[in-house]
């Protein structure tokens, strides 16, 4: 038979076991978060190149230490207010099938490290340019913590 000790040890295992790390991020007043593993960079002040005839989510590209990278507006791509690109934002590199993308943000907040049973099926009632990209809820202390698929963020 178990101690209670042994047995708070073994939740705890399983518990950590199935936590995921997130880079977490504000747009407007959403926050949000990304999984570590698809984020490779996080950068500043950085020159944006218009791309003719893109789609109104690109808001240009930017060269990271040679490489050409996409940023997506995420203020667009979300159906959010328009506002004009100061240096205040940040950009969140993020990789997937090796191609590089930078999503431009209002800040990058913190890691969190949340475990699989803390994480909710995405609410009925989140807006549906949110519900398209979302994986599911995190309820923080004084607000909700939307978690994207960056396969789906990235459909434009």
């Amino acid at each position: 038979m178990q101690t209670a000790t042994e047995m708070s040890l073994k939740i705890h295992a399983d518990f950590d076991a199935d936590a995921r790390m997130y880079v977490t991020m504000r747009v407007e007043h959403q926050m949000f978060g990304i999984e570590v593993k698809n984020v490779r960079d996080v950068l500043r002040h950085q020159k944006i190149t218009p791309i003719p005839l893109a789609p109104p989510e690109v808001a240009g590209s930017l060269n990271l230490r040679g490489r050409i990278v996409t940023v997506i507006d995420l203020r667009k791509r979300l159906n959010l207010q328009d506002t004009m690109i100061n240096t205040d934002c940040t950009f969140v590199v993020i990789e997937i099938k090796g191609e590089l993308y930078s999503l431009m943000v209002d800040n990058v907040i913190e890691v969190l490290t949340i475990p699989a049973v803390h994480i909710e099926k995405t609410p009925a009632n989140l807006g549906n340019a949110w519900k398209d990209i979302a994986t599911g809820i995190h309820k923080l202390p004084d607000e909700l913590l939307v978690l994207v698929d960056v396969h789906a963020l990235l459909k434009l």
